[in-house]
C-alpha cells in the first residue's frame, strides 16, 4: 500500500498518539460500520497505513513490538472512537502477534504492510494430508475483521487417510482471499459493527509450509512470544472497555452541562444522583484501570528479565482484568442510569456505548466467572475455567 509505514516506523512513533489522531475518522465511519454490520475499509486501511495491527508482533515477523501497556492504551484510545472499530483492532493485533511469528517460509504473505490477518479458534476445521500440502475444509465462527482480511488462519487438525493424527495438536491453516467464504450471521445488538461473522472454507489445497503453529506454539526470543497466553489474549479486551467507559463518562458530562430533565428546576449536572453517578463512575473505572496497569508492567518487566510468572500472579492479573471489564460496564451503566431517557436515543453516543460494552464482558477471556477460579488458585485449589486450566497455587 503506498505511504504505509515501515516496522521500523512504526516503532519509533507512538501508536497511542497515532490512535488518538485517528478518531475523528474512527468516528466518521462508526455509524457504517453499524449499518453494514463489519469495519468500513477506510478505517482498516488507515489502521494499515500506520502500522497499527502489527504492534504486537516482534519485529522479525514485520512487526514493531510494542509492549503490552502501549498495546492496551491504543486500543482503547480508538475505542473512545468507537468499540466495534477497536475491536477489530485488537483481534487483528492479536492474529498478527501471535501467528505471524510461525509463518517461517510462508513469511511472503504478510511481508506487504497492507495484509490483515483474521483468524478463528471458535471451531476446529479438518486438514486431509495430500501430495505437497493439505485439503483444507470447515466452518469457523466470530471471525472478527475478516472483512477486511487478506489472509485467514483456520484452527485445523490433521487426518491422514480418514483418520485423525493424534500425535498432532491444533495447527493454522492459512488460506488466502478468495479461498474464504464470509457466511453472513453477525446479527446483534452489541458490537455490531465488528463483523464477528463465519468464515467457511471448502475444499482448498494449502502448500504443506501454510500449515504453521497455532497460537501459542511457537518457539521465539521475543519477550511478547514468551509472555503468558492467557494473560496476553485476555489484557487487550480489558482495552476495548476501557475506551468504551472513558467515552461513555465524557458523553454523560457533556450531556449533563447542558440538559434539564423535565420536571425539574435544577439541570442534570445540578441534581445530587447525577454527581454521584459520575464520582462512583470514575472511582470504578480508574481503580480497575490501575491495578491492570500496574500488575501489567510488573509481568512485562518480569519477563523481560526472562524471569518466571507464578500461577498466584497469573490468577491476580486474571482477577484484574476480568473485574475492570466489570467495572467499566458498571461505570457505564451508573452514567447510563442517570442520563435518563437520553441514554436510549439512537442518536446519544450512550445508547451503543451501553450495548457494545456489555459484549466485551461477555467475551470468554474476561468473562466474570474467572474471578472465582483465579480465587480458586489463591486458596490452593486447582482452577476449573480454560484461563487458568492446569494452574495451582
Amino acid at each position: 500500500m503506498a505511504g504505509s509505514t515501515t516496522a521500523a516506523e512504526t516503532k519509533s512513533q507512538d501508536p497511542v498518539q497515532v490512535a488518538e489522531s485517528l478518531q475523528p475518522l474512527v468516528r466518521k465511519y462508526a455509524d457504517v460500520g453499524e449499518a453494514q454490520r463489519h469495519l468500513a475499509p477506510e478505517v482498516a486501511q488507515a489502521f494499515c497505513k500506520h502500522g497499527l495491527y502489527r504492534i504486537a508482533a516482534p519485529e522479525d515477523a514485520y512487526g514493531s513490538a510494542h509492549s503490552p501497556l502501549t498495546q492496551v492504551r491504543t486500543i482503547a484510545a480508538v475505542a473512545e472512537g468507537d468499540g466495534a472499530a477497536a475491536w477489530n483492532l485488537m483481534i487483528g493485533i492479536e492474529s498478527f502477534g501471535l501467528i505471524a511469528p510461525a509463518f517461517g517460509p510462508s513469511s511472503h504473505l504478510i511481508e506487504d504492510p497492507s495484509v490483515v490477518l483474521a483468524s478463528s479458534t471458535a471451531a476446529i476445521g479438518r486438514a486431509d494430508r495430500e501430495d505437497g500440502g493439505y485439503r483444507i475444509n470447515g466452518v469457523w465462527q466470530f471471525a472478527s475483521g475478516v472483512h477486511n482480511a487478506s489472509l485467514f488462519g483456520a484452527t485445523v487438525r490433521v487426518w491422514n487417510d480418514g483418520a485423525m493424527d493424534e500425535d498432532q495438536g491444533n495447527r493454522y491453516a492459512i488460506i488466502e482471499l478468495g479461498d474464504f467464504e464470509i457466511l453472513d450471521t453477525w446479527y446483534t445488538g452489541g458490537l455490531c459493527g465488528s463483523g464477528s461473522h463465519d468464515v467457511k472454507v471448502s475444499d482448498i489445497f494449502v502448500p504443506e509450509d501454510r500449515l504453521i503453529a497455532p497460537i501459542g506454539g511457537v518457539k521465539h526470543e521475543s519477550p511478547l512470544l514468551n509472555f503468558p497466553l492467557g494473560a496476553r489474549l485476555a489484557y487487550n479486551k480489558v482495552g476495548v472497555a476501557w475506551g468504551l467507559a472513558r467515552a461513555g463518562m465524557d458523553a454523560f458530562v457533556e450531556l449533563a452541562e447542558g440538559k434539564h430533565p423535565r420536571f425539574s428546576r435544577a439541570s442534570l449536572r445540578e441534581r445530587a444522583f447525577a454527581q454521584r453517578a459520575i464520582a462512583e463512575a470514575e472511582a470504578r473505572f480508574r481503580s480497575g484501570r490501575a491495578l491492570v496497569t500496574e500488575l501489567l508492567e510488573e509481568m512485562w518487566e518480569r519477563v523481560q528479565a526472562r524471569g518466571h510468572i507464578t500461577s498466584k500472579e497469573r490468577a491476580l492479573f486474571q482477577i484484574a482484568c476480568s473485574d475492570s471489564v466489570r467495572g467499566c460496564i458498571q461505570a457505564v451503566g451508573l452514567v447510563a442510569e442517570a442520563a435518563g431517557t437520553t441514554a436510549n436515543e439512537k442518536a446519544h453516543p450512550l445508547e451503543r456505548i451501553v450495548r457494545d460494552i456489555k459484549v466485551v464482558g461477555q467475551h470468554t477471556t474476561v468473562a466474570p466467572q474467572h474471578i472465582e477460579d483465579a480465587g480458586r488458585i489463591l486458596l490452593g485449589l486447582p482452577a476449573q475455567e480454560m484461563m487458568l486450566a492446569g494452574l495451582k497455587r
